[in-house]
């Protein structure tokens, strides 16, 4: 135990004491990934001290990340970052180009003393559950984005309440944290109302919802639209079941279905914006440039990053639904 020093004299808190000795140990090698360090018993008896000053010291360690606790068998080194003030897990459902903005976002975001861990659950609710169970203990923030999972509070209950937050998607069951969303249904209605003139010239909108991952609430806004504004629509599941005619607009969630769409008109010689409309969500560089400009639904990727790097740092409560427009281009 030589590397834990203890001095009655220097008037520095005793936790703290072991705290700055792992760092100390760690800093110059004596403790090195993966070693044993002496046990929450073996530090009181040694240095005649309270459990509650060691597992003051244990406990932010463990926070940190530093070091981790295996039941049965004691604490190890976790962790040599000793300059990282934030180790954050973040899980996502999947990366795509639009996710992959809002993580380099938020990565810019954060100070030079946070770093990151990033995980995908790819919409596999066992995945979801194993990964955040192996993980609870071992950061100082959890950033979850949650999906379409039911019973996902269950799961996320094992974390730290403090230090959990919610990313994409505002869910009943986890409306106790702090969140950054969008709000899909208002976001599709609001977009739809801004491009209220140049819907005019369709005879009817349709949009391809596949459920599944999309999110239910893109349907429902598109439904609540068509409904007040009087507008003929259609819900369909697969593009390659329906014949595309003039006169039509379609809203697609999957990029895979819009380079169908694409390809239709082409081959039907359909001009876009002219003969029929396409709209697709999240926006991307390649949608800039795909067939003269997609029209797009789009929350923007970058402020959500911010905006949750920010919500870390200052250890911010609030739920908080992030921006979203339509972006005109010329499919529409």
């Amino acid at each position: 135990m030589k590397y834990i020093q203890i001095d009655d004299s220097l008037g520095v808190p005793k936790y703290r004491q072991i705290i700055n000795s792992i760092y100390t140990a760690i800093s110059i090698g004596e403790l090195k990934l993966g070693d044993k360090i002496p046990s929450l018993n073996q530090i009181c008896t040694e240095f005649e001290l309270s459990r509650d000053t060691v597992m003051v010291a244990f406990n932010e360690l463990k926070a940190k990340g530093i070091i981790n606790s295996i039941p049965g068998k004691g604490y190890y080194i976790n962790s040599i970052e000793i300059n990282v003030d934030q180790k954050i897990f973040l899980l996502f459902d999947e990366l795509n180009a639009f996710k992959e903005d809002l993580y380099t976002s938020f990565l810019n975001s954060l100070d030079n003393k946070s770093t990151v861990d990033i995980y995908f659950h790819h919409f596999n609710y066992q995945v979801f559950k194993d990964l955040i169970s192996e993980s609870a203990g071992k950061y100082t923030s959890y950033v979850i984005m949650p999906a379409t999972f039911d019973y996902s509070a269950d799961i996320i209950s094992k974390l730290p309440k403090d230090k959990v937050y919610i990313l994409d998607r505002l869910k009943d069951d986890l409306s106790d944290y702090p969140v950054v969303y969008q709000d899909f249904e208002q976001d599709v209605y609001d977009a739809l109302n801004e491009g209220l003139e140049l819907l005019q010239k369709y005879n009817n909108l349709i949009m391809i919802y596949p459920g599944g991952k999309e999110p239910e609430g893109r349907m429902l806004g598109f439904q609540r639209f068509c409904k007040e504004k009087g507008f003929k629509s259609e819900i369909i599941r697969n593009v390659s079941t329906k014949e595309m005619k003039s006169g039509e607009a379609y809203f697609v969630p999957s990029d895979r279905n819009l380079v169908r769409l694409v390809k239709m008109a082409t081959e039907k010689n359909l001009e876009l914006g002219r003969d029929v409309g396409i709209v697709s969500f999240n926006d991307t560089v390649l949608k800039e440039v795909v067939a003269g400009g997609i029209t797009i639904i789009s929350t923007d990727f970058q402020l959500m990053g911010q905006t949750l790097a920010r919500m870390i740092q200052e250890r911010s409560s609030e739920k908080i639904r992030n921006q979203s427009s339509l972006i005109r281009r010329n499919s529409l």
